[in-house]
Formats: C-alpha cells, sequence, structure tokens
C-alpha cells in the first residue's frame, strides 16, 4: 500500500513539474486589452511602451493608456486602472527603479510620482525641479548615479544630463547634445513610409539607454511613429553622457515588412533571467493617423554591437524560461505560415473590406462582415491538407462606437472550426463564452491537426458594429518541399546611397522571401520580410559598406541563405 501511494505521490509530482516547465508560446503585438481612444475615429492605440521587472513581476507602462499592465510571464497582462497615478495620460513615460521603489513620469510633465506596490494602484506625488522634457528616459548606471535623456523634434538634437534623485531630480551639470540630426547621411531619419519624403524633416525622438559591458547603447526612434519605417537607431559610447558614435550596422531595431510593421519607439529590457529584449511600437495608423500596437523583441549586444532580432516575430515564438544568447539562440516555435494569399470566402463582405483582405498579412487591412450579427462567418481553403498547430485571430473593431470611458469594451464571442473536405467540421477552438477582451490571442492546440478548410463563426449580436477581422493567421507545416535557394539576387546601390535596389527571380514554391543586410560578414542581422521580387529600400547609412543576403520561405520551411554580396 505504502509503495501505491509513493507511486501516486511521484505521478502527481511529475505532473505539476511538467506543468511548471510547459512552454510559453506567444507572438506579437502582444494581446493586450488595447485601450479605446476618446477622440475622432473609434480606434485602439497604445504605444511608446516601457517594459521594467520590479519585485519579479513585469510591469507594463505606455502611452494615454489610463492605466497600466503586469504580468508574471511577459504574455498574460493584467491592467490596472490606475486611480492613484494622476499623470497616467502623459505620452511617453519613464520609468526607473531606485532604492526598491518605482518612479514615472510622462512627457511634459512638472510632477513625477513613486510606488512600492505599482499591482496594488498605490503612487504618491514626490517633489520633481524638471519639467516640460519630450519623451523622456531614465538610466541608472553601475555605480548608482541616475541620468535622464529626451528628445522629441525634427531639429533638435538628443540631450543627457545626470541628475539627483535625492533632491528633487535637479540637473547636476549642463545638459549635453548627444545625437544629432543627420538624415543626409542616415536614411532611416528620411520621413516616410519609405524614407522618400525630402521635402519634411524627420522626427528624431524617443531615447533610451541601456549599458551592457563597458559599452553604453543610446537609442532613438525615427523618421516618424505613423510610418511603417519607424524604427529604433542606436548610438555607442564608453561614458554615459558620450560622446556618442553611430554604430555600423545600426539600426538597432527595424520591422518594416510583414504582418506587423515598425519597431520604434521603445525600451530595452531584461527578463528574470537575464535574457534582453526590446519593447516597440508597432504601426497601424489606418483608421488613424496614431493607430499603433506594441511588440517585444529578443536583443543582443557585444563589444559595442547591438541589434533586435524582428524577422519572424509575429509568428509564434518560445518565452525562454532561463539564460541563453539570443545571437545563438533561435526561440522559433517551428512553425511556419499557413495562411497567406489562400482563398477565401465569407458569409458577407462590407464595401471594400473583402473576405481575401484576411490574407494578405497586413494588419493595416481587413474583411468585415456586412453586421455584427451571430452566424457571420469567414472561411480559408489552403488548398490541400495541412498540418495546423496554432493560430492568430485579429480583429479589426470596424464600425464601433466605443471610447475610452465606455464601460462596454465590446467582447469578441466566436467558434473556430476545420475540415479535411469543407463539409464535415470539427471544433478547433471555442472562445462562444469568451469575457476577455483580446484582439490578438495566439490559440495554440492541443496536438496538431490536419486539416484543408478553416472557418471562423460570430457567436454573439453586436450592438454596434460589425464582425471584422484583419487576418485569421494559421501556423503549422504543409510537409512539403522548402523553397530552392533563391538565384539571380541583384544588388544595386542609388546615386543617393541612403538607397538600394533589390530583383531577384522568383521561386516557384516561395511564399516570401526575407532579405538581410549588415556591416560585416559577422553581422547580417537587420532583415525585412516581402512577397514581391523587387524592392528599393531608403533606410541605409550613406558610409556604410553592406553585405546581403536574401531567403525564401513557404509553408514547409525556409531556404537556404544565398551567399553574402558585399556592395560598396
Amino acid at each position: 500500500m505504502k509503495k501505491l501511494i509513493f507511486l501516486f505521490m511521484l505521478i502527481i509530482a511529475c505532473e505539476i513539474q511538467a506543468q511548471r516547465h510547459e512552454k510559453i508560446v506567444m507572438s506579437n503585438p502582444l494581446n493586450l486589452s488595447y485601450r479605446f481612444q476618446t477622440d475622432g475615429v473609434c480606434r485602439r492605440e497604445t504605444a511608446d511602451p516601457v517594459i521594467i521587472l520590479f519585485k519579479d513581476r513585469y510591469y507594463l507602462f505606455a502611452s494615454h493608456s489610463s492605466g497600466y499592465w503586469h504580468s508574471s510571464n511577459l504574455k498574460d497582462w493584467t491592467y490596472v486602472a490606475t486611480k492613484t497615478l494622476k499623470a497616467v495620460e502623459a505620452w511617453a513615460p519613464a520609468l526607473l527603479i531606485y532604492k526598491d521603489a518605482l518612479y514615472y513620469l510622462g512627457m511634459g510633465e512638472e510632477r513625477i510620482y513613486r510606488s512600492t506596490a505599482p499591482e496594488a494602484d498605490k503612487w504618491e506625488e514626490v517633489k520633481f525641479d524638471l519639467q516640460g522634457l519630450g519623451d523622456p528616459a531614465f538610466f541608472q548606471d553601475n555605480d548608482g548615479r541616475v541620468y535622464l535623456y529626451h528628445g522629441c523634434s525634427d531639429w533638435a538634437p538628443i540631450k543627457g544630463v545626470e541628475v539627483d534623485p535625492e533632491n528633487g531630480f535637479k540637473k547636476i551639470g549642463a545638459e549635453i547634445d548627444l545625437i544629432p540630426h543627420a538624415s543626409d547621411r542616415l536614411g532611416w531619419e528620411v520621413f516616410g513610409d519609405k524614407n522618400d519624403q525630402h521635402d519634411k524633416k524627420g522626427w528624431n525622438e524617443a531615447p533610451c539607454i541601456t549599458r551592457q559591458g563597458d559599452f553604453y547603447y543610446l537609442m532613438y526612434a525615427a523618421p516618424g511613429t505613423e510610418f511603417t519605417s519607424y524604427c529604433t537607431g542606436v548610438y555607442v559610447s564608453k561614458n554615459p553622457l558620450g560622446p556618442y558614435t553611430c554604430m555600423p550596422g545600426a539600426p538597432f531595431a527595424i520591422k518594416a515588412g510583414g504582418f506587423i510593421k515598425g519597431a520604434g519607439h521603445g525600451h530595452p529590457f531584461k527578463d528574470r533571467y537575464g535574457n534582453d529584449w526590446y519593447a516597440a511600437t508597432i504601426v497601424v495608423a489606418s483608421k488613424e493617423h496614431y493607430e499603433r500596437r506594441i511588440g517585444i523583441f529578443p536583443a543582443f549586444y557585444k563589444d559595442g554591437y547591438a541589434h533586435a532580432i524582428t524577422e519572424y516575430m509575429d509568428f509564434p515564438f518560445i518565452l525562454p524560461d532561463k539564460k541563453v544568447n539570443f545571437s545563438q539562440h533561435n526561440i522559433s516555435a517551428g512553425m511556419n505560415l499557413l495562411s497567406y494569399n489562400k482563398q477565401m470566402k465569407a458569409s458577407s463582405s462590407l464595401g471594400v473590406h473583402q473576405a481575401k483582405m484576411a490574407t494578405d498579412e497586413d494588419i493595416r487591412t481587413w474583411w468585415s462582415a456586412a453586421s455584427g450579427k451571430r452566424g457571420e462567418w469567414l472561411q480559408m481553403d489552403l488548398s490541400k491538407p495541412m498540418e495546423l498547430s496554432a493560430l492568430q485571430i485579429s480583429f479589426s473593431d470596424e464600425g464601433f462606437k466605443t471610447y475610452r470611458h465606455d464601460k462596454n469594451v465590446p467582447i469578441y464571442q466566436y467558434i473556430v472550426e476545420g475540415s479535411l473536405n469543407g463539409t464535415d467540421w470539427q471544433l478547433l477552438a471555442d472562445r462562444s463564452q469568451n469575457t476577455k477582451d483580446q484582439i490578438y490571442e495566439l490559440i495554440v492546440l492541443d496536438k496538431k491537426i490536419k486539416t484543408q478548410f478553416v472557418r471562423i463563426k460570430n457567436t454573439k449580436d453586436f450592438a454596434t458594429g460589425y464582425f471584422s477581422i484583419a487576418d485569421i493567421r494559421l501556423f503549422g507545416n504543409a510537409k512539403g518541399k522548402v523553397p530552392k535557394q533563391v538565384s539571380n539576387f541583384i544588388v544595386e546601390r542609388n546615386k543617393d546611397r541612403r538607397r538600394i535596389a533589390f530583383t531577384w527571380d522568383k521561386q516557384p514554391s516561395a511564399e516570401g522571401y526575407v532579405i538581410r543586410w549588415g556591416a560585416s560578414p559577422e553581422h547580417i542581422d537587420n532583415a525585412i520580410m516581402m512577397y514581391d521580387n523587387q524592392a528599393e529600400l531608403g533606410f541605409f547609412d550613406r558610409d556604410i559598406t553592406y553585405y546581403m543576403t536574401i531567403e525564401a520561405f513557404n509553408e514547409s520551411g525556409k531556404s537556404k541563405s544565398s551567399t553574402p554580396i558585399k556592395i560598396n
């Protein structure tokens, strides 16, 4: 009997241990309850994130969000509708951990707040000597000294100064100009989605800084928060107040292609295992100029070089549960995109928002049913049976009349079904009783299933608005052949050396391509995903020699990268 009891207890212990070590799979954008805004067209907006680990819990602060979020794991976030943090409606928050307390400063604010229990919404105002700072950011060095950086302008430089947190954060010494505008050299600072609007000045903004070893990495966003070219440049120094030089191989973070685009105005942070990440602003800018979301990207630093990995980070990835080296450790969940450009049909469609828009891998376009009534549906045909592992339904809020202070935020309720023949259906996911505001949930199936057809059905009646989806994104494996290596990859530098043109032969079995570039053969790290076989890109450094490669991908995997091409 004792042996049976011992065996039973051992089984229970093993199950608990397995649950504790269950892999956390997620994707970008973060699946937050994004805030509806109070002015103009009904839309969600959350941007300019700072994630900070405080007392073994992650806190996420963002612009103009009526509150903040906390999490134990970076995937599942709880919203705090704060009543004591009176400056929470400010743009571009800055956070500092100092003497076991969390300090909050908003852009342009004349007050600063302190908390030792932010999860419980306990904040108090403290003395603050500075005011009117654009996009502020704090940094505490290893010796305990505290610095404040700021800048948000189409002409003024990024600046920094040492401050005294024991005396109202008064300046210690004079402010120093650290990063000038240099759009004549740095293409990523040129205005516009394609960095080609030379009649307007780009904005350099949102400085943030991290120290890794002996190097200080001062980052900034450009050229404007409404553009898909929005990225994060980086300058490097061995002193917190410089002088700084632009890092060869910059930008630090750029994501100008894929389902989500943009990787600007953010903040570096470490997880509880010491891994480096970058929280960044994702650009939508479809319903309104400043419509934005939030993503997180793994980052690494070495001997004056810094990079945030953005390619495939809107596919499922696995959160590490230990210290890893992101320059060598691939956190992909090993799932391929199955849904791009597949055949679609729907119960109904509203105007230009046709069913095909839910499979174009673009967060800025969407399908909408002609109503918000239960029974509206959207169906995808994969053209052949494929192995499905996960799906992400990205909702679009078409026609809603919801504003931030409304009590009744619309909640999506639906079911997802799969079929091999389009007639006999099995339930894949049941959200018919959902009570959470989550518009980017990644649903990982308990086990892989083979399916050719996938259908989502609305199971509730919306009082206002329509059942609408930006993309129904399916992940898994088609179990076919991966694309062949891309051939005839031609790279030509423009007379304007900030711009480079690319062409290549289309691969018959390829769905898309990833171009990579870097300032040395060892660091061909920056990347852009695209679905055509030609491009002209304008976010390069005029004075840098580059090395370029290309790879193709499809529902079954990736090709080998091409041999690096050097372009002077």
